[in-house]
């Protein structure tokens, strides 16, 4: 019987995911913010620079990964409200868990598959992957993770996206200047060193350049494990705080 449920609740899981990819794929703040956004700031760091693609692609895998996964998330749950659409979902035999898990599979999906894109481009011009397994999987992780962080930011009881999408903002910008993206962890300051351990994009980044570059600041089990520490801290943070907060927005 116990089976049977997690079997049903599995499906649910899977239906609202694919809900949520048929209507939010397409919005206007996902394109901006999950696939325009981190092309142009990308390209402002590279102009007029002469970088070699294996120190380029890591901080470019790292940005797309992390914005690309955290541009859905946080918005489906405040549109939902808006639309008057969470009511009806809420209604049905599913549980809370069951809905964030929905979510965050619909954001982990579009991580991943855009993700691809400048991983093809990148095999393309030449790049080479030392560790094609541990790096498929470090994706897979990192997207989850970060997909779990967004469902986090969306928490507040709020029917405008654009609230979450201003707290998610505050947060995501800086976590890119101190976690290895534009700059190796080791050029960093002191301060910004200490504060890179505290953000999850650092140990997927510094997989990527062990990956890539072929040089990273921490073993690659060491980012692999604490890249998990944080996707099960997320998860478990995004599901107490909506079971707290979804009823207030019925």
């Amino acid at each position: 019987m116990t089976v049977r449920i997690i079997y049903l609740q599995l499906q649910c899981v899977w239906s609202i995911a694919k809900k949520n990819i048929r209507i939010y794929y397409s919005k206007g703040p996902v394109v901006i913010f999950g696939i325009m956004f981190p092309i142009f700031l990308f390209l402002s760091f590279i102009i007029g620079r002469e970088l070699s693609l294996s120190f380029l692609m890591p901080g470019l895998l790292g940005m797309t990964l992390f914005f690309t996964s955290t541009a859905i998330s946080p918005a489906i749950i405040p549109w939902e409200t808006q639309a008057k659409t969470l009511e009806r979902l809420m209604s049905c035999p599913v549980t809370i868990p069951t809905i964030i898990l929905g979510d965050i599979l619909a954001s982990f999906i579009f991580g991943v598959l855009i993700t691809t894109v400048p991983i093809i481009i990148g095999l393309i011009l030449g790049m080479t992957v030392a560790f094609p397994v541990i790096f498929a999987l470090s994706i897979v992780l990192a997207a989850f993770c970060f997909s779990s962080l967004g469902l986090i930011f969306s928490a507040t009881p709020t029917s405008l996206p654009s609230n979450v999408m201003m707290l998610s903002s505050m947060i995501k910008f800086p976590l890119i200047f101190i976690s290895g993206i534009f700059i190796p962890l080791h050029q960093l300051p002191v301060w910004g060193q200490a504060f890179s351990y505290i953000s999850p994009l650092t140990y997927f980044t510094d997989i990527a350049r062990h990956s890539i570059e072929g040089k990273g600041r921490l073993p690659i089990v060491i980012d692999l494990l604490l890249l998990l520490a944080f996707t099960v801290l997320f998860l478990m943070i995004a599901i107490w705080l909506h079971k707290k907060t979804m009823p207030k927005r019925i």
